[in-house]
């Protein structure tokens, strides 16, 4: 695959396959926290259906934190994929709401996991998933893991501020993860691409907390909460995802009708629904939690392959969409071959 095709903003599309996923799991908090739910803070329960297609989301219990979501959502991909701990590797994490701004949260799942291996976080908000699944596939395509564990987990209901109607409804808790192995030539990543644009990280960003603007204690200030500017937030990741499948498509010499199962971050459902008429995708065939779930930033795509795949809806040799978008501007669209 030559650099000559290049993905949006002149990303370049690669190919890394003798990869496949053994085992997915995904974690969900108990708290439903329905639309009319917010209606106390404000919250217009017409408008965020109407908008977004968002009814409920879950929230995290008080004390309740990614590790822990992490943690459970691993275990159970562990479970899944029949592996001893010993095997696995490698550990990559994908959160924009990592347990402490230092150390990373990866070390710490890794500890609770009780697994001996390299353990680090991505910081890249909704396409931590997608970004951290091509960096672990990379190890063991080199022959450096022979087991990597990638999770995507957020605690999104601690980042956002109650009072911002807008943005506050748009998200929920939970993590999702898989277990990469080595696996024929036919299998993994057919084509994919990583990009980021860095002239809108004023778009989606929490300002106060690191370098730039450190917390000065005593100072009333929300601006360590997200902040998003929804509009142009939207039109971007219209773009991005249009733009990013059809180049990896390409790549991969795939038709949208050869997908069996697209997995696209679930943002918002107009999103979806331009992404669906632009590529004259079958609606049947894309993945959609965001009615239950809300926006899980970097767990969603996970969450949605685990319940994909544990109802039925992913065989050996199916080729599958996945297309991460958020905060940096970054995102990370591959073709995989189940």
């Amino acid at each position: 695959m030559s650099d000559a095709d290049a993905a949006v903003g002149g990303a370049p599309v690669r190919s890394v396959t003798g990869v496949q996923i053994v085992g997915t799991g995904s974690y969900l908090p108990d708290k439903v926290v329905t639309n009319a739910d917010l209606a106390s803070l404000g919250c217009d329960t017409e408008w965020i259906v109407q908008r977004t297609g968002i009814r409920e989301r879950r929230h995290a219990p008080e004390g309740m934190t990614t590790s822990d979501m992490a943690v459970i959502a691993a275990e159970r991909c562990l479970a899944a994929a029949k592996v001893r701990r010993e095997e696995v590797d490698v550990l990559v994490l994908g959160t924009l709401s990592p347990d402490r701004l230092l150390p990373a949260t990866a070390p710490k799942v890794q500890e609770r996991l009780g697994l001996n291996c390299a353990a680090f976080d991505v910081a890249a908000a909704c396409a931590g998933f997608t970004y951290s699944l091509a960096i672990a596939m990379q190890f063991v395509a080199a022959g450096a893991s022979r087991r990597a564990l990638v999770i995507g987990a957020d605690a999104n209901s601690r980042a956002i501020n109650p009072r911002d109607v807008k943005t506050y409804p748009l998200f929920g808790d939970g993590a999702g993860a898989v277990l990469l192995a080595p696996g024929s030539q036919e299998q993994g990543a057919l084509a994919y691409t990583l990009g980021s644009d860095g002239s809108g990280a004023d778009m989606l960003c929490r300002r106060v907390g690191g370098a730039e603007r450190p917390y000065q204690p005593g100072v009333e200030d929300s601006s360590w909460l997200l902040e998003m500017d929804g509009r142009p937030v939207f039109k971007w990741a219209v773009r991005i995802v249009e733009e990013s499948t059809r180049q990896v498509l390409r790549a991969a010499g795939l038709s949208s009708d050869q997908i069996s199962c697209w997995l696209l971050h679930q943002a918002n459902v107009r999103i979806l629904d331009a992404a669906i008429e632009l590529l004259q995708i079958d609606r049947e065939r894309v993945v959609m939690h965001m009615d239950r779930y809300g926006n899980t930033s970097a767990a969603s795509i996970a969450i949605a392959l685990d319940e994909t795949l544990r109802a039925g809806g992913i065989r050996r040799g199916d080729h599958l969409v996945m297309s991460g978008f958020g905060a940096g501007l970054a995102w990370g669209t591959l073709a995989w071959r189940w």
